[in-house]
């Protein structure tokens, strides 16, 4: 298998990974799965598309994530993981989209507007 790459985002993330053939190593920025997510709710979330498909120790995932938190990046990352495994087996989309993991979640911080403290908080109405 050539390598596929795929790009994922969330937020302000941005997940670009290249998806080889291998034991199931997820390095991210040169670092490991683990290291680079130590709370285990994350690294669960990245593994979520692997899971379901039973392929988690069948591919290498190399990843270049940047930008937004740590949260926007998992998902960033489990986004980019469906779309390479779609590209590698199309008859996966199904099962992968009935779970909700080959949605962009397209919501985005609204911005400040002028004269407001926040994007949608006003200052306090003084009627006298």
């Amino acid at each position: 298998m050539e390598v596929i790459n795929a790009v994922g985002r969330r937020k302000a993330a941005v997940a670009r990974i290249y998806v080889t053939d291998g034991s199931g190593k997820i390095t991210i920025n040169k670092r490991d799965l683990e290291v680079y997510f130590p709370e285990q709710r994350l690294q669960f979330v990245v593994k979520q598309p692997l899971e379901k498909l039973n392929v988690a120790d069948k591919y290498d995932i190399k990843v270049n994530l940047n930008g937004g938190g740590f949260t926007g990046q998992a998902e960033a990352l489990r986004l980019a993981i469906a779309r390479a495994l779609v590209e590698i087996n199309p008859e996966d989309k199904a099962a992968l989209k009935k779970e909700g993991f080959m949605t962009r979640d397209a919501r985005e911080v609204e911005r400040k507007k002028p004269g407001q403290p926040k994007a949608r908080k006003r200052f306090q109405f003084s009627k006298r």
